[in-house]
């Protein structure tokens, strides 16, 4: 029985030994926390470690706009930066250095006058110039509204300096255009005139010829057979011509200051003349009108002055706007009244006409009072220049002269040594100093 009971209890014993150890053994979940070891999803974080994103952030390492910035490497522009290092036109100023004409005028070393020199001298040309009368306000207007459509230089010349001031200008080797207004020609200088123009449109420089003086037709048909452009019209004044033929070029305001010019030169009743004048009050445009007449002939010694009026005129300015020319004015009217005086105290008549030297005031300034107060239908006043041995003479014809004075005068002046013409009714002459009193009985003698 002993031996009966004991494997009993080792059963017993074995068997809560067994359960035991099984039950430690067995209490599986504690050890198997699988959860807790295959907390496969912290290992398996895929998604950390196989931040492809993050290794395969292809675009960092293949950046290949950061290393291929080729326009860094090839900024070829900035080693070949050709334009400053061939700055050619800084190094070969060849205007400058290759002035061709006046150097190169070399037929004896090239023997080939027409050949590279000519190249050179075209492309040196690029002047342009415009030659016109500065005693009155049409020649300064003309130059204005010159100066407004195509730019360029103003010289402004009286008919002594007028051939002078043409040959310079002729010389120049860069002159590429040039226009000549309200500059009428005489006997005594038309055959130079041609010459000079029609050898600048042999040299290939553009020529425009724009006035209204009486001209022998023979002339202006060889100046229109060398190639110069004639705008030449005896009905109308030269500025009213030059906006007329340019208007595409001019402001709106160019139109006024060809009426002033008009007005200034008496021929605002003619055709074109008076279409402009309607455009604007009258009073206001005779007022501009005789603003820049007395401002002109108040300032003949005065260039600079000149040359300013030019100017803003060419920018649309009135005259009345312009610095101090009420002032001016103001002084001007002051001589004028004193002339009247003077002409009064010193006209003299004859059959015909009426005619005063004059030493205080201008011979253009004196006429008009010579001829109203003579009593005549013309009046003739002349003045001696201070550097020269001639008078500068000036004439005027009342609305019942029959003659043409112009024409008359450019026969005489030329006859005794002088030059001269102009318009019917208004024209002037430069007379030798010895041929004055001679000038004046043949004139009455023609007049009758």
């Amino acid at each position: 029985m002993v031996t009966d009971k004991t494997p009993v209890r080792e059963k017993m014993l074995r068997n809560a030994a067994g359960t035991k150890t099984s039950a430690a053994r067995t209490k599986s979940p504690a050890r198997t926390k699988s959860p807790a070891r295959t907390k496969s999803p912290a290992r398996t974080k895929s998604p950390a470690r196989t931040k492809s994103p993050a290794r395969t952030k292809s675009p960092a390492r293949t950046k290949s706009p950061a290393r291929t910035k080729s326009p860094a490497r090839t900024k070829s522009p900035a080693r070949t930066k050709s334009p400053a290092r061939t700055k050619s036109p800084a190094r070969t100023k060849s205007p400058a250095r290759t002035k061709s004409p006046a150097r190169t005028k070399s037929p004896a070393r090239t023997k080939s006058p027409a050949a590279a020199p000519a190249k050179r001298r075209a492309g040196a040309r690029t002047r342009t110039v415009c030659l016109s009368h500065m005693e009155d306000a049409d020649g300064i207007s003309s130059a204005a509204l010159i100066r407004e459509a195509f730019g360029g230089d103003s010289v402004l010349v009286d008919y002594t300096e007028q051939m002078d001031a043409l040959r310079r200008i002729s010389e120049d080797p860069s002159l590429k255009t040039l226009y000549v207004c309200d500059l009428g020609l005489s006997q005594k200088n038309q055959d130079e005139f041609v010459k000079i123009l029609s050898s600048l449109r042999n040299a290939r420089v553009a020529v425009a010829y724009i006035d209204h003086h009486e001209i022998d037709g023979e002339v202006a048909k060889r100046l229109d057979a060398a190639g110069v452009r004639m705008i030449h019209d005896t009905n109308e004044c030269t500025a009213v011509q030059v906006h007329s033929a340019f208007r595409k070029l001019l402001s709106d305001h160019s139109s006024f200051v060809a009426a002033c010019a008009a007005i200034a030169d008496y021929m605002e009743d003619r055709p074109l003349g008076s279409a402009l004048l309607q455009m604007y009050d009258r009073q206001f445009a005779m007022l501009n009108a005789t603003i820049l007449t007395y401002n002109i002939v108040g300032h003949q010694r005065n260039m600079d002055y000149l040359l300013d009026l030019v100017e803003r005129l060419s920018e649309s300015r009135y005259p009345f706007e312009m610095p101090r020319v009420f002032k001016h004015v103001r002084e001007q009217a002051k001589k004028m009244s004193k002339t009247i005086s003077y002409v009064k105290e010193n006209v003299k008549v004859m059959k015909n006409l009426g005619y005063m030297e004059v030493s205080k005031t201008g011979a253009g300034a004196a006429v008009n009072f010579v001829l109203g107060l003579s009593g005549k239908d013309v009046g003739v006043a002349y003045k001696k220049l201070s550097k020269r041995d001639d008078y500068a003479v000036s004439i005027r014809g009342s609305r019942s002269c029959g003659t043409h004075l112009g024409r008359l005068t450019n026969r005489l002046a030329a006859k005794l040594g002088g030059s001269g013409g102009g318009h019917d009714r208004a024209c002037g002459a430069m007379i030798p100093l010895p041929n004055m009193a001679r000038f004046v009985r043949e004139f009455n003698l023609s007049l009758g």
